[in-house]
């Protein structure tokens, strides 16, 4: 007798209610599948991004905000600092490294970091293909913008005023690219970056025919000279509770942690996350009801069918495992169909998704999704549990008696 055989022609003899408790397997797994890989993804981008930054330092303004500008550059930033009063923070004698960036241009929506040697330091990147920047207007892209752009070294390209959109274009001064960076897979990836000089030079007064004019905002940042922020390591660990405290209290600029303000974040997601996992938790709850309500009814009018298969030498043990079988097979097709429907449902999003540099894909894996399928086996097992034990009670005299 074969088992596997005896279980899949009963699930296709009752074929609708089959159907609607595979959909309500893969619907609940889906979400399920969907929230934990994007809540990995997410989570997986905040610690390496900022992985060996302890301190951002830059404008009065929401630390959060100071956060994804200039740590995920996803964000505007909160405004300039006088670059004297940073270069005078990055020789303290509590910061080990300190990361000047000069934000304010972009290429196609990638930004073009104005920044110097100690970035490739602090992110340990290497060319892949030419070399870093050495003077103005020299950049060495990320892996992501060479490919999505189609640069190549010795390309030429000009920068647009703004963090998005290409309406600004300065076209007194092009980029040359001078190199490319092994993929990091971070946000490096999608940077430009270059020198602060590089930046400075964009936004130089523009001349004219007829005249020469500068705005105000250009002038401003001109004159002072300033940057964007600072990324600081410190040299100690007195430094964190000494430090942020100095640049708050006594200086025109606030200081930010990314390992607070992240965890702050990812708390607020965490709310409507947490929220979803409910209705997918509940979802896969009424996928187990129905499984256990098509079987037990179903063992009602197949008591005669299993009570034959009994006098024919199956024994209990094959009948109860056959019910439980078919429990199981439902719930693993489910949740083999939910984990696909959520790995497309996620690219989806991710190629909706606007800002690059936090871009979510479906095309990938974590050996933590065989916990979904164990799940899912789980319920269905525990479904049939109920039905597959009437077996025991069935008497087979009475029964075929009973039915003729």
């Amino acid at each position: 007798m074969n088992i596997f055989k005896i279980s899949g022609k009963n699930l296709i003899r009752n074929k609708l209610t089959t159907i609607l408790n595979i959909i309500l397997v893969a619907f609940g797994v889906g979400i399920l599948s969907v929230l934990f890989l994007a809540s990995t993804q997410i989570n997986n981008k905040l610690e390496k991004n900022a992985r060996d930054i302890d301190l951002v330092v830059g404008a009065k303004g929401s630390p959060l905000q100071l956060i994804l500008s200039s740590i995920y550059h996803i964000d505007n930033p909160t405004g300039n600092i006088p670059a004297k009063d940073a270069y005078k923070l990055m020789h303290n004698p509590m910061v080990r490294m300190a990361v000047p960036l000069a934000l304010g241009d972009n290429y196609n929506g990638y930004r073009i970091v104005g920044t110097d040697t100690t970035f490739s330091h602090l992110y340990g990147l290497a060319v892949q293909q030419g070399n870093f920047w050495q003077k103005d207007l020299e950049v060495t892209i990320g892996s992501e913008v060479a490919s999505e752009s189609k640069l190549k070294v010795g390309d030429s390209f000009f920068g647009a005023h703004g963090l998005t959109g290409n309406g600004d274009i300065h076209k007194q001064h092009a980029y040359l690219v001078k190199g490319i960076l092994k993929p990091q897979g971070n946000i490096t990836d999608n940077l430009i970056l270059t020198n602060i000089g590089s930046v400075y030079k964009m936004h130089e007064e523009k001349h004219d025919e007829n005249h020469s004019h500068t705005t105000t905002e250009e002038t401003k940042e001109i004159s002072d000279k300033q940057i964007t922020a600072l990324l600081i390591q410190y040299k100690s660990p007195m430094s964190v509770i000494v430090f942020p405290r100095m640049v708050n209290q006594s200086t025109n600029m606030q200081a930010a942690s990314p390992a607070m303000e992240s965890a702050r974040l990812f708390s607020l997601i965490g709310v409507g996350i947490d929220t979803l996992k409910w209705f997918a938790i509940f979802i896969m709850g009424v996928a187990a009801l129905s499984i256990f309500i098509s079987l037990y009814n179903a063992m009602k009018e197949r008591k005669y069918d299993l009570a034959i298969m009994r006098c024919l030498g199956a024994s209990k043990f094959k009948v109860f495992f056959l019910v439980l079988f078919e429990g199981i097979l439902v719930t693993f097709i489910g949740t083999c169909l939910g984990l696909f429907i959520g790995h497309v449902a996620l690219e989806v999003i991710g190629a909706c998704q606007g800002a690059s540099q936090a871009r979510l894909t479906g095309f990938t894996a974590f050996p933590q999704e065989i916990y979904l399928i164990w799940t899912g086996l789980f319920i269905g097992a525990l479904a049939s549990l109920i039905p597959a034990m009437q077996i025991y009670k069935v008497d087979i005299a009475e029964t075929l008696t009973k039915d003729r």
